[in-house]
């Protein structure tokens, strides 16, 4: 199934795996009546329709080559940056759940996942309240550091072979993980996209490696 997200400043984000980019592509000039020109620098492609309508990729894995700006539809760049073989690594995250892996051409190799406890918001007022809400920061705190324990045994040793990191699930849950200094050079590895995800499970594990080869093309008509 397709995903589509709205985008800030109007237009979605359309996910397409590298497979199928060259016909989306295909069907956009269809839709639109012929595209005008395609420009492409290291780090983006814009395809421009007769009709003003626009698709723009940013490189999520290194950058696109050659570059420059050309009549109608150009995106071989595009094609062979979204094709190309790479090993990533996978950090998913959520409060009660964690999982990660590496993944090669988006089959899991190498993975861990684990769950923890986290209760739910009290609404009970008073000490009650209190009392119930250190609990559940001492179990998010426990999770955390678990998420954090198996990301570093799991992606340190292996950073030096892999193309980039892909995070998903809560971004404050990615957060918290970031303050942890051993994890450092995983971030400083990680793609600017953030995957959302449930609660993460083996199965969402494997669909994200899936989803982590995507392109995300955002169209704006």
């Amino acid at each position: 199934m397709t995903r589509v997200r709205p985008v800030a400043g109007g237009g979605r984000a359309v996910e397409v795996a590298p497979e199928r980019l060259a016909g989306w592509f295909d069907r956009f000039a269809d839709r639109h009546g012929g595209v005008a020109a395609t420009r492409t620098t290291p780090t983006h492609v814009l395809v421009t329709a007769a009709d003003g309508a626009t698709a723009e990729v940013a490189a999520a894995f290194g950058g696109f080559a050659p570059t420059g700006e050309a009549g109608g539809l150009a995106v071989g760049a595009l094609l062979a940056n979204a094709t190309a073989p790479r090993r990533l690594g996978l950090l998913l995250v959520r409060l009660g759940g964690h999982s990660v892996g590496i993944a090669r051409d988006g089959v899991v190799e190498v993975s861990t996942t684990d769950s923890r406890q986290v209760h739910g918001r009290n609404k009970a007022g008073g000490w009650s309240q209190q009392r119930f809400a250190r609990r559940r920061e001492g179990q998010a705190r426990v999770a955390l550091h678990a998420a954090a324990d198996d990301a570093a045994r799991v992606l340190l040793p292996r950073l030096p072979d892999l193309d980039a990191v892909v995070l998903g699930g809560d971004r404050q849950a990615l957060d918290a993980l970031r303050a942890d200094r051993r994890l450092e050079p995983v971030f400083a590895l990680a793609s600017p996209r953030v995957l959302d995800v449930p609660e993460p499970r083996r199965a969402v594990l494997d669909e994200a490696a899936r989803r982590a080869r995507a392109v995300e093309v955002v169209v704006r008509d």
